[in-house]
Protein backbone atom coordinates (compact mmCIF):
# COMPACT_ATOMS: atom_id res chain seq x y z
CA UNK A 1 0.00 0.00 0.00
CA UNK A 2 1.44 3.15 -0.52
CA UNK A 3 1.96 5.73 1.51
CA UNK A 4 -0.51 8.93 1.30
CA UNK A 5 2.01 11.69 1.91
CA UNK A 6 4.46 10.06 -0.36
CA UNK A 7 1.28 10.19 -2.84
CA UNK A 8 -0.12 13.01 -2.72
CA UNK A 9 3.08 15.02 -3.01
CA UNK A 10 4.13 13.01 -6.30
CA UNK A 11 0.25 13.30 -7.67
CA UNK A 12 1.07 17.43 -7.18
CA UNK A 13 4.39 17.39 -8.78
CA UNK A 14 3.35 15.59 -11.71
CA UNK A 15 0.96 19.11 -12.26
CA UNK A 16 4.16 20.49 -13.02
CA UNK A 17 6.02 18.17 -14.65
CA UNK A 18 5.98 17.76 -18.21
CA UNK A 19 3.94 15.99 -20.23
CA UNK A 20 1.43 16.53 -17.62
CA UNK A 21 1.79 20.25 -17.17
CA UNK A 22 2.46 21.14 -21.05
CA UNK A 23 -0.88 19.07 -21.53
CA UNK A 24 -2.67 21.66 -19.49
CA UNK A 25 -1.21 24.77 -20.96
CA UNK A 26 -2.50 22.99 -24.49
CA UNK A 27 -5.66 21.74 -23.37
CA UNK A 28 -6.60 25.19 -21.43
CA UNK A 29 -5.19 26.58 -24.62
CA UNK A 30 -7.96 25.19 -26.55
CA UNK A 31 -10.81 26.11 -24.46
CA UNK A 32 -9.70 29.84 -24.92
CA UNK A 33 -10.48 29.42 -28.57
CA UNK A 34 -14.06 30.44 -28.92
CA UNK A 35 -13.59 33.17 -26.41
CA UNK A 36 -9.91 34.55 -26.93
CA UNK A 37 -8.38 32.94 -29.94
CA UNK A 38 -5.32 34.99 -29.66
CA UNK A 39 -4.57 33.73 -26.68
CA UNK A 40 -5.45 30.03 -27.20
CA UNK A 41 -3.01 29.84 -30.56
CA UNK A 42 -0.82 31.00 -28.16
CA UNK A 43 -0.62 28.67 -25.22
CA UNK A 44 -1.25 25.64 -27.67
CA UNK A 45 1.87 27.30 -29.53
CA UNK A 46 3.70 27.17 -26.03
CA UNK A 47 3.11 23.97 -25.27
CA UNK A 48 4.05 22.69 -28.77
CA UNK A 49 7.00 24.64 -28.91
CA UNK A 50 8.01 23.64 -25.16
CA UNK A 51 7.13 19.99 -25.78
CA UNK A 52 9.53 20.13 -28.62
CA UNK A 53 12.55 21.38 -26.74
CA UNK A 54 12.43 19.27 -23.70
CA UNK A 55 12.08 16.48 -25.85
CA UNK A 56 15.58 16.83 -27.54
CA UNK A 57 18.08 15.10 -25.96
CA UNK A 58 20.04 18.45 -26.49
CA UNK A 59 17.98 20.24 -23.74
CA UNK A 60 16.90 17.68 -21.99
CA UNK A 61 20.92 16.19 -21.38
CA UNK A 62 21.81 19.64 -21.31
CA UNK A 63 19.34 20.32 -17.77
CA UNK A 64 20.78 17.70 -16.57
CA UNK A 65 24.33 18.20 -16.79
CA UNK A 66 23.56 21.51 -15.07
CA UNK A 67 22.72 19.74 -11.95
CA UNK A 68 26.12 17.36 -11.50
CA UNK A 69 28.67 18.53 -9.76
CA UNK A 70 32.51 18.28 -10.53
CA UNK A 71 33.16 14.77 -10.94
CA UNK A 72 34.86 13.39 -7.45
CA UNK A 73 37.17 10.16 -7.76
CA UNK A 74 36.74 9.38 -3.58
CA UNK A 75 40.10 8.37 -2.01
CA UNK A 76 40.16 5.77 1.42
CA UNK A 77 41.40 8.93 3.25
CA UNK A 78 38.54 10.59 2.97
CA UNK A 79 35.51 8.99 4.79
CA UNK A 80 34.86 5.88 6.83
CA UNK A 81 31.27 4.43 5.06
CA UNK A 82 29.67 4.09 1.93
CA UNK A 83 26.18 5.24 1.65
CA UNK A 84 23.95 4.37 -1.19
CA UNK A 85 20.91 5.84 -2.04
CA UNK A 86 17.66 4.03 -3.57
CA UNK A 87 16.30 5.01 -6.44
CA UNK A 88 13.30 2.81 -7.76
CA UNK A 89 11.88 -0.78 -7.78
CA UNK A 90 10.83 -2.86 -10.24
CA UNK A 91 7.94 -4.68 -8.94
CA UNK A 92 6.32 -8.40 -9.09
CA UNK A 93 8.99 -8.84 -12.12
CA UNK A 94 8.40 -12.36 -13.85
CA UNK A 95 12.03 -12.82 -14.21
CA UNK A 96 13.14 -12.54 -10.65
CA UNK A 97 10.00 -14.15 -8.88
CA UNK A 98 9.06 -10.96 -7.36
CA UNK A 99 10.34 -7.36 -6.42
CA UNK A 100 13.97 -6.38 -7.54
CA UNK A 101 16.01 -3.02 -7.73
CA UNK A 102 15.06 -0.50 -10.45
CA UNK A 103 17.19 0.98 -13.50
CA UNK A 104 18.44 4.08 -11.07
CA UNK A 105 18.65 2.04 -7.94
CA UNK A 106 20.84 -0.77 -9.83
CA UNK A 107 23.13 1.62 -11.70
CA UNK A 108 24.06 3.38 -7.69
CA UNK A 109 24.24 -0.56 -6.09
CA UNK A 110 27.07 -1.42 -9.19
CA UNK A 111 29.42 1.98 -8.14
CA UNK A 112 28.50 1.06 -4.79
CA UNK A 113 30.25 -2.15 -4.99
CA UNK A 114 32.92 -0.97 -6.85
CA UNK A 115 33.71 1.85 -4.38
CA UNK A 116 33.50 -1.11 -1.57
CA UNK A 117 35.49 -3.28 -3.41
CA UNK A 118 38.36 -0.29 -3.84
CA UNK A 119 38.06 1.45 -0.73
CA UNK A 120 37.70 -1.42 1.28
CA UNK A 121 34.90 0.76 3.49
CA UNK A 122 31.55 -0.70 5.21
CA UNK A 123 28.27 -0.54 3.54
CA UNK A 124 25.16 1.66 4.36
CA UNK A 125 22.04 1.20 1.78
CA UNK A 126 18.82 3.61 2.36
CA UNK A 127 15.28 2.91 1.04
CA UNK A 128 11.81 2.55 2.27
CA UNK A 129 8.91 1.32 0.12
CA UNK A 130 6.45 4.56 -0.04
CA UNK A 131 4.73 2.34 -3.12
CA UNK A 132 4.41 -0.52 -1.13
CA UNK A 133 6.31 -3.54 -1.74
CA UNK A 134 8.77 -4.88 -0.23
CA UNK A 135 11.85 -2.56 1.43
CA UNK A 136 14.36 -1.01 -1.49
CA UNK A 137 16.96 -1.51 1.45
CA UNK A 138 16.17 -4.71 1.69
CA UNK A 139 16.91 -5.30 -2.24
CA UNK A 140 19.54 -3.40 -2.31
CA UNK A 141 21.19 -5.62 0.20
CA UNK A 142 20.45 -8.47 -1.57
CA UNK A 143 21.49 -7.27 -4.96
CA UNK A 144 25.25 -6.62 -3.92
CA UNK A 145 25.38 -9.82 -1.31
CA UNK A 146 24.42 -12.08 -3.81
CA UNK A 147 25.37 -10.39 -6.98
CA UNK A 148 28.55 -8.53 -6.47
CA UNK A 149 29.76 -10.00 -3.28
CA UNK A 150 29.59 -6.89 -1.21
CA UNK A 151 28.77 -7.41 2.62
CA UNK A 152 26.33 -4.60 3.98
CA UNK A 153 26.72 -3.59 7.50
CA UNK A 154 23.32 -1.32 7.76
CA UNK A 155 20.46 -1.31 6.29
CA UNK A 156 17.84 1.70 6.63
CA UNK A 157 14.49 0.00 5.11
CA UNK A 158 12.07 3.05 6.55
CA UNK A 159 12.99 6.18 4.39
CA UNK A 160 10.13 7.47 1.69
CA UNK A 161 12.15 10.65 0.92
CA UNK A 162 15.93 11.84 0.15
CA UNK A 163 15.01 13.50 3.84
CA UNK A 164 14.62 10.47 5.36
CA UNK A 165 17.18 8.36 3.63
CA UNK A 166 19.48 11.27 5.28
CA UNK A 167 17.50 11.56 8.47
CA UNK A 168 17.33 7.34 9.33
CA UNK A 169 20.92 6.72 7.82
CA UNK A 170 22.51 9.13 10.22
CA UNK A 171 20.60 7.87 12.94
CA UNK A 172 22.53 4.16 12.82
CA UNK A 173 26.12 5.82 11.73
CA UNK A 174 26.24 7.70 14.74
CA UNK A 175 25.70 4.87 16.05
CA UNK A 176 28.41 3.40 15.43
CA UNK A 177 30.20 6.66 15.81
CA UNK A 178 30.59 7.15 12.02
CA UNK A 179 30.79 10.91 10.52
CA UNK A 180 32.39 10.75 7.57
CA UNK A 181 30.52 9.03 4.51
CA UNK A 182 31.23 8.65 0.70
CA UNK A 183 27.64 9.77 -0.51
CA UNK A 184 26.28 7.49 -3.64
CA UNK A 185 23.46 7.97 -6.11
CA UNK A 186 22.99 9.87 -9.72
CA UNK A 187 25.15 12.93 -10.22
CA UNK A 188 22.33 14.86 -10.68
CA UNK A 189 20.56 13.63 -7.47
CA UNK A 190 23.78 14.74 -5.27
CA UNK A 191 23.13 18.76 -5.32
CA UNK A 192 19.53 17.80 -3.12
CA UNK A 193 21.06 14.78 -1.25
CA UNK A 194 24.01 16.40 -0.30
CA UNK A 195 22.60 19.06 1.90
CA UNK A 196 20.49 16.56 3.57
CA UNK A 197 22.59 14.67 4.86
CA UNK A 198 24.76 17.91 5.70
CA UNK A 199 22.06 18.65 7.90
CA UNK A 200 22.42 15.60 9.98
CA UNK A 201 25.32 16.66 10.79
CA UNK A 202 27.86 14.31 8.85
CA UNK A 203 30.59 14.63 6.65
CA UNK A 204 29.86 14.25 2.96
CA UNK A 205 32.00 13.31 -0.03
CA UNK A 206 29.96 13.04 -2.85
CA UNK A 207 30.65 9.93 -5.21
CA UNK A 208 28.29 10.33 -8.13
CA UNK A 209 27.56 8.31 -11.00
CA UNK A 210 26.45 8.42 -14.27
CA UNK A 211 28.72 11.41 -15.61
CA UNK A 212 29.78 10.80 -19.01
CA UNK A 213 32.21 13.16 -21.30
CA UNK A 214 31.43 15.64 -22.88
CA UNK A 215 31.02 15.73 -26.88
CA UNK A 216 29.47 18.25 -29.42
CA UNK A 217 26.03 18.35 -29.89
CA UNK A 218 25.17 16.08 -32.76
CA UNK A 219 22.38 16.96 -35.56
CA UNK A 220 20.23 13.89 -33.82
CA UNK A 221 20.23 15.88 -30.48
CA UNK A 222 17.64 18.23 -31.67
CA UNK A 223 15.29 15.70 -33.01
CA UNK A 224 12.87 15.03 -30.08
CA UNK A 225 12.54 11.71 -28.55
CA UNK A 226 11.14 10.01 -25.28
CA UNK A 227 14.84 9.93 -23.91
CA UNK A 228 14.99 13.64 -23.86
CA UNK A 229 11.90 14.53 -22.64
CA UNK A 230 12.36 12.14 -19.80
CA UNK A 231 15.85 13.92 -19.01
CA UNK A 232 13.76 17.05 -19.20
CA UNK A 233 11.43 15.53 -16.45
CA UNK A 234 14.25 14.25 -14.51
CA UNK A 235 15.90 17.50 -14.11
CA UNK A 236 12.59 19.99 -13.29
CA UNK A 237 11.80 16.88 -10.63
CA UNK A 238 15.08 17.62 -9.21
CA UNK A 239 14.82 21.61 -9.82
CA UNK A 240 11.62 21.17 -7.78
CA UNK A 241 12.41 18.88 -5.09
CA UNK A 242 15.65 21.32 -4.83
CA UNK A 243 13.27 24.37 -4.23
CA UNK A 244 11.27 22.71 -2.36
CA UNK A 245 13.51 21.44 0.13
CA UNK A 246 14.77 25.00 0.63
CA UNK A 247 11.16 26.47 1.18
CA UNK A 248 10.89 23.77 4.28
CA UNK A 249 14.00 24.34 5.71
Amino acid sequence: MSSLSWLVTNFLAAFLLPPLSLIIIGGYGLLLLRRRQAWGKALIGISLAALWLLATPFVGGGLLDALKPPVNVPNAAEADAIVILGGGTYYDTVEYGGDTVGRFTLERVRYGAWLARKLDKPVLVTGGNPDGGRPEGQLMRETLEREFGVKVRWVEDRSETTRENARYSAALLKQAGIGRIYLVSHAWHLPRALPEFEREGLRVVPAGTGYSRTRGPRPLDFVPNAKGLYDSYLAMHEGIGLVWYRIRN
